[in-house]
């Protein structure tokens, strides 16, 4: 039978200095990337040494936007393998994500690369039979791809309890989007102007080679 999953769990006697101990920990994660951060804008993903955030290597992640709202996991901690009881990588980070809060979950994805935007989440997981109470926090940060574009991001997902019988799949108790004030803004496409014959062209002029990216 399944317990109210907004019922408080068990309270342990060193909740509060772990706690104190992943603030301190997440704060340390989210500093390196500020300090890789050049003029205040987004960092590449290349800039990123996982040595700055050794900590929490085995909760951190790589996530790559693939649509509006969505991203897919591209490296990903043993953490991340053992709240799903499988490898991770290449599936969708709103694996995660209880399937009712995910339409807001993507929501917020569109302002993490369109902000950007740093978003952090208050997580938590139903309990339930091998399944105790279990919270956590999932911080995004954007990251610019190797083409310069705001298509990636570094995250990590921590969590305060033990992970029981899997997958664990977590609700959203409450969202945080800080937009990011220094970031490159996008520059758009330049306007199209009509020819004869209908034909649409852009403006002539020296190319800027900054443009260019690569399709596949």
């Amino acid at each position: 039978m399944w317990d109210d999953p907004t019922e408080p769990g068990p309270v342990q006697g060193d909740t509060i200095e772990t706690q104190a101990q992943t603030e301190a920990h997440l704060r340390a994660f989210r500093a390196h990337w500020e300090r890789c951060r050049r003029g205040g804008d987004v960092p590449m993903r290349a800039d990123i040494d996982p040595r700055g955030i050794e900590p929490l290597i085995s909760s951190a992640f790589i996530a790559e936007r693939i649509a509006p709202g969505m991203v897919r996991l591209r490296v990903a901690g043993m953490h991340l393998n053992d709240l799903m009881g499988m490898e991770v990588r290449g599936m969708p980070l709103a694996t995660f994500i209880e399937p009712g809060d995910r339409d807001a979950f993507a929501l917020r994805l569109v302002d993490l690369f369109d902000g950007p935007a740093v978003l952090r989440f208050a997580l938590r997981a139903r309990r339930g039979i091998g399944r105790p109470a279990l919270g956590g926090t999932l911080m995004l940060l954007p990251l610019r791809s190797d083409l310069g574009d705001i298509s990636r991001a570094l995250g990590c997902l921590v969590t305060d309890g033990a992970s029981g019988r899997t997958p664990r799949r977590f609700g959203i108790a409450d969202a945080e989007t800080l937009p990011l004030s220094g970031a490159a803004p996008r520059r758009a496409a330049p306007p199209l102007r009509t020819l004869a014959g209908g034909r649409s062209q852009a403006p002539t002029g020296p190319r800027d080679r900054s443009h260019l990216r690569l399709v596949t």
